[in-house]
């Protein structure tokens, strides 16, 4: 089967792509500027150049695939639900042009809210599914809410806020009692290959791991994994805003995804239509948090001889040379060098 990975680059998909080699389909990988030669898998798929906000590059990147994955999220731009709608109407309406046959979505869990009650991420993730939704072939929304791997925008937070906060680590009461499933991204990256090639399952389905926790907890497995000693304080008068811009500074995360990313964190993020009931199960199982995190810690960074992330035999839990580089683990005394430089 020939795929197209739409965000082939991005974190998710640096992983998918090598799991799709290995399942031996061809694989159409987009780019917006320039392809991506970092990643081991780079000569072994035709990337194409597209501008998802144009219709017609979209259409053009599409010709002549079987299936698309499409995951392109944005959340940089102070306007990014008006981009991601047009960009999301593109695909749909190309995905019947070129004859594609299955569209697979990576998305977020969405609480069972009112809209205005939602924040603008999630919100966002929501029309996103609808509009894809409409295109003329079999589509099917994965949903998941933290992805935990080495490189992962929500799991870089967590382990540089983690290291950066110090022994006492301030909690806003808000999402102290928020509960979390989050999702291996070796477990994330299966799901998405199976649904590629699972054409007759449609509508929406949560990909998560087996163990449900509050944020508290998940902040304390990652202490342990990484022998932090921390302690947790609840904080009450601690508004949104104001956490998502001290959260924005205290990372090298772009502040701009950090600040879309934390008014969701107010919500129970957990699945409520398991992929695993209709799709099945990875081979061994999906991984626990603990699991999941100590993978991901395993090996410090990629290149040099040390295995890839993103390779076809590697660990997808592992760093890759193509990870961004805020994802690049830094100590909190170089950390500290740099914000002293006004780096």
């Amino acid at each position: 089967m020939r795929v197209a990975v739409v965000g082939a680059s991005g974190y998710v998909g640096s992983r998918l792509v090598p799991e799709l080699l290995r399942r031996g389909h061809d694989v159409v990988a987009t780019h917006h500027r320039s392809p991506s030669t970092a990643y081991p898998w780079s000569g072994d798929v035709e990337w194409r150049r597209v501008d998802v906000q144009d219709e017609d590059r979209v259409v053009e990147a599409l010709r002549g695939v079987d299936a698309i994955c499409y995951l392109v999220h944005g959340l940089d731009d102070p306007d990014f639900m008006r981009l991601d709608r047009q960009a999301a109407d593109n695909v749909a309406y190309a995905a019947g042009v070129v004859g594609a046959s299955r569209l697979v979505y990576f998305s977020g869990i969405v609480p069972d809210l009112p809209d205005d009650e939602l924040s603008d991420h999630l919100l966002s993730r929501l029309e996103v599914e609808e509009i894809l939704a409409t295109a003329d072939c079999s589509v099917l929304t994965l949903r998941a809410s933290m992805v935990v791997g080495a490189g992962s925008t929500s799991f870089e937070v967590m382990r540089q806020i983690s290291h950066r906060l110090g022994v006492v680590q301030t909690v806003p009461a808000w999402m102290g009692g928020s509960v979390i499933q989050p999702v291996a991204v070796a477990d994330a990256v299966w799901f998405l290959a199976e649904a590629l090639e699972r054409p007759d399952v449609t509508g929406h389905l949560d990909v998560v791991g087996p163990d449900r926790l509050s944020y508290v907890a998940l902040l304390r497995t990652y202490a342990t994994r990484a022998r932090l000693l921390r302690v947790q304080v609840p904080v009450w008068l601690a508004p949104v805003e104001t956490v998502a811009r001290v959260a924005g500074a205290l990372v090298d995360v772009p502040s701009g995804t950090v600040q879309s990313l934390i008014p969701s964190l107010g919500h129970d993020m957990v699945g409520h239509r398991d992929a695993a009931d209709v799709i099945g199960e990875p081979p061994g199982g999906r991984l626990s948090v603990t699991d999941a995190v100590t993978r991901s810690l395993a090996t410090p960074r990629a290149g040099d001889g040390t295995p890839d992330g993103a390779a076809v035999d590697g660990d997808p839990q592992a760093p890759s040379v193509g990870d961004p580089g805020w994802s690049r683990h830094r100590s909190v005394l170089a950390w500290l060098w740099s914000a002293a430089r006004g780096r």
